[in-house]
């Protein structure tokens, strides 16, 4: 980088990323942080600034032991978050059944054994309740996510 930004360079960066992306000149695999930051000119944190906002947006994910690879457009959000946003998105209540563990999996494409890690998180956190032989029913609504 020439100079510095009012904007922010790590914004520049990912502007240009995201740029190349678009127009297919990354396909797979971005470059690795020590070679974007030779050719930016910046220190890691900038980098991996950069490439937080461009894996916030979903554009980009890491993958363990490859690197950051371009998104492909399927959910990244941990599952978690997708039961949680279950739960407001349909209108349950406290009380209310969560479905099957059946149709979870299925719905959510995912196994048996992840989603009862999730939903133990969730029991955890205190939002569902197990009741032996009748299911997890909602116990407490979730907190509506901060807006920035």
């Amino acid at each position: 980088m020439p100079a510095a930004s009012p904007r922010g360079t790590y914004l520049l960066i990912a502007d240009a990323l995201r740029k190349e992306i678009r127009e297919g000149r990354i396909k797979k695999a971005l470059p690795s942080e020590s070679q974007l930051m030779r050719e930016h000119g910046v220190a890691r944190t900038t980098v991996r600034r950069a490439l937080d906002v461009l894996q916030k947006e979903g554009l980009i994910f890491s993958e363990p032991g490859v690197g950051r690879i371009v998104g492909d457009g399927a959910e990244r959000r941990s599952l978690v978050e997708r039961l949680t946003d279950l739960i407001t998105q349909r209108g349950l209540v406290v009380g209310d059944a969560m479905p099957s563990e059946a149709k979870l999996c299925e719905e959510f494409g995912v196994s048996r054994t992840a989603l009862r890690a999730a939903l133990s998180t969730l029991e955890g956190q205190g939002l569902l309740e197990a009741v032996h032989g009748k299911g997890r029913f909602v116990r407490a609504l979730p907190r509506p996510a901060a807006t920035s």
